[in-house]
């Protein structure tokens, strides 16, 4: 039995825990130069990226790197034809490792970017570790919270109720007051 592939998340929420506005839009307010670069150099090291229809990472490399878009638009699992090395998949159909193999994924960790759909669908399924950046001065009263509806929990709860455990908190860029937080799986 092939061993299980490393699932790393990565977002970038509001001081209130949001990664998008009320009308599911992510704010000019809340990009941030110095946490697209955290972000990019992290999925530059990924070897297949996993996310919903509407979230993409919009970078240079982007039409290089393997994908998974969750969907329900497919049975199992069928190619993305606007998309270059990108796999639709149904996690209702077939399972993750099904959809890595039929992509034909190289070793290395799938990272994990995006809505909030996908994002609870691996809060289930267990991050080994979850890069949780903060914008520390923008708030989005209404907007969506990062892992959907998950009883009103913060972020910060949602991945200590799953078993991961902070790390020390990184100062990104200062003036904007924008941090990460590595959560990792607590040892077993």
């Amino acid at each position: 039995m092939a061993e299980r592939r490393r699932i790393e998340g990565f977002a970038i929420v509001s001081a209130d825990g949001m990664i998008a506005d009320a009308a599911g839009v992510m704010p000019e307010a809340l990009k941030n130069d110095a946490d697209l670069r955290f972000f990019a150099a992290a999925l530059d090291r990924a070897a297949i990226l996993a996310h919903g229809r509407h979230s993409h990472e919009q970078h240079a490399n982007s039409a290089r790197r393997p994908r998974l878009v969750l969907t329900r638009r497919v049975a199992a699992h069928a190619p993305a034809p606007e998309l270059p090395n990108a796999l639709l998949w149904n996690p209702a159909g077939a399972t993750l490792e099904e959809a890595c193999a039929a992509l034909g994924a190289g070793p290395g960790f799938l990272a994990v970017i995006g809505g909030p759909t996908v994002y609870r669908l691996f809060l289930e399924l267990g991050y080994d570790a979850f890069y949780l950046s903060r914008s520390a001065r923008v708030r989005l009263p209404g907007g969506l919270p990062l892992f959907g509806d998950d009883g009103g929990a913060t972020p910060e709860e949602s991945l200590a109720r799953r078993g991961l455990k902070p790390g020390a908190e990184r100062v990104l860029d200062e003036s904007a007051a924008v941090t990460v937080t590595t959560w990792r799986k607590r040892a077993a």
